[in-house]
Formats: C-alpha cells, structure tokens, sequence
C-alpha cells in the first residue's frame, strides 16, 4: 500500500528564498539556485562534457524539490550542440509541490519560463508511484517517482550515468542521506558512473566509500567551503544492462490500439516501424468502437491491477493531451468516469479503499447515493468511486493520431494479413499464407489481440478470446447522461450521436454478428445502473458491434520479450531465467482496458527495446513478463 503523498507547502523565508517549515531547510542555496546548480551538480559530474557524443545520459536525482536542478540541467543539455540526443533525467520526491505552488516557485528563475511553462503543462497529479513526462519534442524524459525515496530506489530499473544527491540537510532529513540510499544508488550505477553533491557529512563519505565510490573533496559553491564528487569504480555486472540496439528496425503485427502505440513509441525513438495490419484501415478489431472507458479500478489492498490501472490511466491521459496538444484527430473527453456500487457490501469496500488509499480528490473520492443522484440527474440506489478526470475515448481515432506523430518512420500496410513468423539470419520474417515473406526486421512485436496465439511462438500462452457486444442508442431513446457510467456494464454520454452501452462477455465465442440476446443482456445492464433510463429504447431493431478482447488468466497485459515454449524443439538450455527469443517482443492480453493500458505498456515496451529507464517497478514488470506463465 502506497504511503499518502503530503505535497509540499509553498513558502519563504526573510530573505525570499523557497523554504520549508516542516524541515526547516531551504531549497537552494541563498546565493543563486541555477549557479549553485550548475556549480555542484552539473560541474561535479563532469558535465556536459560527459554526456557529448552519446546517444542517451541517465541522471538520477535524489530530491526534485522545486525543480531547479532538473531546469538548469535542461537548458545546459539544450543549448550544447554536442549534447546526448536523448537525455532522461530520474528524480524522486516524497513531498511534491502542486501545479500552481510549482509555477509559482519556478517564477522567480524567468530565464526557465519557456522550459518551465512545457514542465507545468505536463505536471502530473499528487499520485504516488512513477510519472514519466514526455518533453523537449520527446527527446527529453523526466521520470518523477512520488513516494520515499527509500523505498522507491529499491524498485527502479535503470542503469544512471550521473547522481544529483540532493534534499535537506542530513541534520534537517537524515533519512535522504542513509547507507541504505547509499547502497540504492550504487545498485543503479552504470560501470563509470560519477555523482556529485554538496554535503561533506562524514557519514556519508563513509557510507559511499563502502558502495566502491572513490570519492574526491572539491571547492564548493559561494560560502560553502568544499562539495563533494565520486566515481563509481565497481565491476560488478549490472543487473539492468541497457546496450543500446545495433538496428533500429521493428515488424508490427496488429494496427490497434496496442500496436499504434507501440509504433508511434518506436518512432518517436527514430526506429523504422513496419506496421502490418490485417484490415482495411488501423483500429477496425477490438479498438473499433464509438466509445470506450478511460478510468483506473482501485482496490483496498493495491494489488497489481490496481497499481497498474491507475499508472495505466495517468499515462493515457498525459499521452492523450500530448496528442490533443499537437492538434492530432484523437477524440475524448474527461467528462467525469463514476462507478456505481453493485451493493451496500460493495459500496462500503469502495469506502473502504477511498480511506486507505487517501488519493486526492480530484484523482478520487466517494459520491454516496445522493451525490451520485445530483451530478447524475437521475435517482440511484448507491454511491460509488467517481473519477473526476476520467470519462471516454474513441479507440480508432487514438489508433490514427499514434500514427501522425511520426509519419516518416512508420510504413502501415493495410490488407496484408500475416500467416506465420520465422527467424533467419538474425531476422524477424512475416510471411503470407503462401509463404511469401512480407517483411522482415530484427525486431517484431506481436500486438494482434486475439490472434497471437495462431503463430507458434505464441501458442503456449494462455491468453483466451473474449466476445464483447456493444449497444448503441440514439439521443432521442434516453434522456440526457453527460458523463461516463459504470458498473457491471457501462453507458458512455453521446458520441456522434450515439450513447454506448456495454459490453456482454462470452470466452471463447465466434460470433461476429451483433445477437439481440446480448442487447437485451446491455440493457438489463443499463436498467441496473439506471432504472427506468432506457424505458423508451425499443427491444427490436438495435445495432451495435462485436468485438474480441485477447484475456490472460489474471487480467492483466503480457508485455516483454517472449521465451520459448517450454517444449520447443529449438529451445536453448536454461539458466536462472526462461531463454527468450531473439527480437521478439509482444504487447497482448489487454483485455477491456486496452486504452487504460496502452500509452503505459508501450513506454514500458519501448523501453525494454531501447534499454532506456523503465517507467515501471520491479514488481510490476515481473507481474506483466509473458514468462510469469511458465
């Protein structure tokens, strides 16, 4: 269970300078935040000189604070023409400031204002765990880990090039400055790694010494007598290697919302995609629909779906601003998600997680049966969780806008189904189903929903084919409903003039024709959520769509590199962990949620590719990896 995030309080102290009352401390030094900056952090790490020439630099910092390390190190890697072409910068903060506080903070540095106006349009909400924000036209990732850094530093995976220790003085927060920070720091060290911090304390010297940091006393900034810089001299094998590839070339099967994802992640990463699809235009399959549901599914305990659904729905929601932003077709709206209680026992374990989770409210909160009836505008029987930045998407237009961002990297081929993959040479082949080969690449991820189980790599996976039948409604059959509705089924506000209703669920069925059965099962649906609402639909002539949803057994995505099956003729010996394939990647069992998850498990997809920071734990990766199956 995530510990509730305090964010931080925005004051100052006599002389002007960011302060805070609850440790007592300032943020920056009295005599120049972006000098002392640059003096400490960016000079004791040996930048930018470190960082030129290469393909990525990794920094991780021990405490944003107001951001004005993580500001004057962007503006230093901007305005070198030498710099790194993609930089990712980690900090952890347990106390972040709010939107407003921040841009309030950040003001008194206008020669940030442009890099701090982009950074507070992407500020996420006060939610713990791993926010990754996209900036400086993607080539720069800022990964904010809300939470103690303690405890966070022991499940990132990441290999960093250069540490910012920085936060309050160790006599104002001495749990910042432990050996067991120490020890964090150097399990995430690249060979090579330097840091650089402007405390002296001789227990911390002590404890970085016993991390195999050779350490050096150097002049420190204004009056500050001397700072400290190290190198990491340990040849230990890291535990998270990122070589980065030697080809940037991927097949993808599948042009849903998944594979879109997927290749516009790839794309923004310059890689070449072949985007392989087996209809007429992207999003026709499981991602056709009007509507679909964007809202996170939280739990009193936080298990793993929790966990996942709510980083997934932060990401897609800051993915699909990023795309609204840049003026591309995606069709949503935060329109408000609620999800009604099936009962009063179930109503009070949505209380029950509402407490526990003590998120913010305008995150989640609880709506008993009278709120729930007012911003409704209609009587129901229970309360429920409502999601105030929740609400709808259209799946196929986020399926075209992936496309748009990076056009020139991304070859889609409509109407070329793919029969079988092999692996020659050290490439990927698609081949048709006279065995011709369609492409070919050394990379190829399987993103074809139901499909992927056909093709032999995959066919070991228990992932299973579930029916889904939609509703659609006219505006005239029900009264007004403005935001999205959910329970055991679920009801969308109009889109295009349709209000969408859903969705049966039946493993294993073919059918692709809408049944009117499952529209009187919708309806019964909606009649439960909403009694009397659907009173003027007819029972006879509706439409709607079928669609199947690819399900693995614990509801949750099977992302990774792909093992082979365990009694494949080819397979290789095994060592400590299941021999993977070459090249070979799947993003698969999204189940209902793929719009939930999409924008996540590509940044966690893409990131496994490129060898770049990951945007999620330990755990959690280890809950998504297809080799949990085995």
């Amino acid at each position: 269970m995530p510990s509730p995030l305090v964010p931080a309080p925005l004051a100052f102290d006599a002389d002007g300078v960011l302060w805070s009352p609850d440790y007592r401390d300032v943020y920056h030094s009295r005599h120049g935040g972006p000098e002392q900056a640059r003096h400490v952090f960016l000079q004791g790490n040996d930048l930018p000189a470190r960082w030129r020439g290469r393909e990525r630099f990794v920094i991780l910092e021990t405490g944003f604070g107001a951001g004005l390390n993580f500001l004057t190190t962007w503006a230093a890697w901007r305005a070198d023409p030498q710099a790194c072409s993609r930089l990712y910068f980690v900090s952890l903060e347990k106390h972040p400031f709010r939107c407003a506080d921040l841009r309030q903070a950040q003001a008194r540095w206008p020669e940030f204002a442009p890099l701090a106006a982009e950074l507070h349009a992407a500020w996420p909400l006060p939610v713990p765990g791993i926010h990754r924000l996209w900036l400086n036209d993607g080539r720069l990732s800022l990964t904010l880990v809300l939470g103690d850094a303690q405890q966070e530093l022991r499940r990132l995976m990441l290999a960093v090039d250069a540490f910012y220790l920085d936060g309050f003085a160790p006599d104002k927060n001495p749990e910042l400055w432990t050996p067991d920070i120490c020890k964090g720091i150097a399990r995430l060290a690249a060979p090579g790694a330097t840091l650089a911090t402007w405390s002296v304390a001789g227990h911390l010297r002590a404890a970085l010494a016993a991390c195999e940091f050779a350490l050096e006393k150097r002049p420190g900034f204004a009056g500050k007598r001397q700072m400290l810089a190290g190198r990491y001299l340990s040849r230990k094998p890291h535990p998270y290697p990122a070589p980065a590839p030697a080809e940037r070339h991927a097949i993808v099967i599948g042009a849903g919302v998944a594979g879109t994802s997927v290749a516009d992640g790839l794309a923004g990463q310059d890689w070449r995609v072949t985007l392989l699809e087996a209809r007429r235009a992207p999003g026709e399959g499981a991602s056709g629909n009007i509507a679909g549901v964007m809202r996170p599914l939280p739990s009193v305990d936080d298990n793993f779906l929790a966990r996942l659904t709510r980083a997934g729905f932060l990401a897609a929601r800051a993915h699909l601003q990023k795309l609204t932003a840049a003026g591309l077709p995606v069709r949503w709206d935060a329109c408000g998600a609620l999800q009604l209680a099936r009962d009063a026992a179930h109503e009070a374990t949505q209380i029950k997680a509402v407490r526990a989770l003590d998120m913010p409210e305008e995150f989640l909160r609880h709506l008993d049966r009278s709120e729930a009836s007012a911003l409704l505008g209609w009587p129901v029987a229970r309360g429920g969780w409502f999601f105030p930045s929740g609400g709808w998407v259209q799946p196929f237009s986020l399926c075209a806008a992936n496309l748009l961002r990076h056009p020139e990297h991304i070859h889609l081929r409509c109407n070329t189904p793919v029969s079988a993959i092999s692996r020659a040479d050290g490439m990927w082949r698609a081949e048709d189903a006279n065995g011709k080969v369609i492409a070919h690449a050394p990379h190829l991820v399987m993103a074809s929903g139901v499909e992927a189980p056909r093709f032999a790599p995959f066919s070991w996976l228990p992932q299973r084919s579930a029916r889904g039948q939609v509703t659609w409604l006219s505006a005239e059959m029900t009264p007004p409903l403005d935001l999205l509705l959910c329970g055991q089924g679920y009801v969308t506000p109009l889109v295009d003039g349709v209000r969408v209703v859903g969705a049966s669920y039946q493993l294993e069925d073919v059918e692709t024709e809408p049944r009117p059965a499952d529209h009187r099962e919708n309806l019964s649906k909606l009649e439960a959520l909403l009694p009397g609402f659907g009173a003027r639909v007819p029972l006879e002539g509706l439409r709607g769509r079928v669609g199947f949803r690819p399900m693995s057994p614990d509801r949750l995505p099977i992302v990774g590199a792909v093992p082979y099956a365990p009694d494949a003729p080819d397979r290789p010996r095994p060592s400590r962990h299941p021999p993977v394939y070459p090249g070979l990647w799947c993003v698969q069992g999204f189940g209902s949620r793929g719009i939930v998850w999409s924008a996540l498990m590509a940044d966690f997809l893409v990131s496994r590719m490129t060898g770049a920071p990951l945007p999620l734990p330990y755990d959690l990766t280890r809950a998504l990896a297809p080799e949990r199956f085995y």
